[in-house]
């Protein structure tokens, strides 16, 4: 494998492990500290940290550090199957890396406690509710991706209005469904922790709102090649 393939994957792999060490991080400190860190210190944590990986890979691989972003690029027709499935092994890799360190480095009762901080629906959310809430949050994550990062008329803003999307969706749908958006998110802590309830709403819902973004952009909103008009 020569370096121009290695980085990429590399960048995917690194990114999404410390994204998730954070993340799923936040959410073991905040047992841990009695909710000081509360809904809105977890949702700052999650769209700071996803804004600095997005942002410092941007250029190396894309920033993707999420399947579904990944799908929703290569439906778009933006990456090759070949590089969207390499890219999605090192992020679900990356992400067990980072899910594992929760577990080693932070306080151990509260991991327990907290899962390791893997997502969860609400007793009041069902999980065909569960699916939708997280397709739609996902669409307006992703609809951000390409109108940001994607689009050739995207403003230089880095990653960092992607990571404000994230922060917005987590206080709109943490509390109800944890707001992974992201099935890496999900899958890491849920194999520490060996918890796997309801884990279809986290590869089902963000897969699917990221495919309705992916077509939305790619046949409607990305800028038309005036050769193809």
């Amino acid at each position: 494998m020569n370096s121009k393939t290695l980085r990429p994957l590399v960048a995917e792999f690194v990114a999404t492990a410390l994204f998730v060490f954070l993340g799923a991080g936040s959410i073991v400190m905040n047992t841990a500290t009695s909710n000081q860190l509360g809904p809105l210190g977890v949702a700052l944590v999650h769209g700071i940290g996803y804004a600095i990986v997005v942002t410092a890979t941007l250029r190396i691989s894309g920033g993707h550090v999420n399947p579904a972003v990944t799908v929703a690029v290569w439906i778009a027709g933006k990456i090759d199957a070949r590089t969207a499935g390499t890219y999605v092994v090192a992020q679900l890799l990356g992400a067990l890396l980072g899910a594992f360190f929760v577990r080693l480095l932070l306080p151990p009762a509260a991991g327990e406690l907290a899962v390791y901080g893997t997502p969860a629906l609400a007793a009041s959310v069902s999980l065909p509710q569960g699916i939708w809430l997280e397709a739609l949050l996902t669409f307006f994550l992703v609809s951000t991706v390409f109108g940001t990062a994607v689009s050739s008329e995207a403003p230089a803003v880095g990653g960092f209005a992607i990571g404000l999307a994230l922060f917005t969706a987590g206080l709109v749908g943490g509390y109800l469904t944890g707001a992974a958006l992201n099935p890496a998110r999900a899958f890491g802590p849920a194999i520490v922790a060996g918890e796997f309830h309801g884990q279809i709403v986290y590869w089902a819902g963000p897969l699917l709102g990221a495919a309705v973004a992916a077509l939305l952009w790619k046949f409607i909103l990305l800028p038309r090649d005036p050769a193809q008009i």
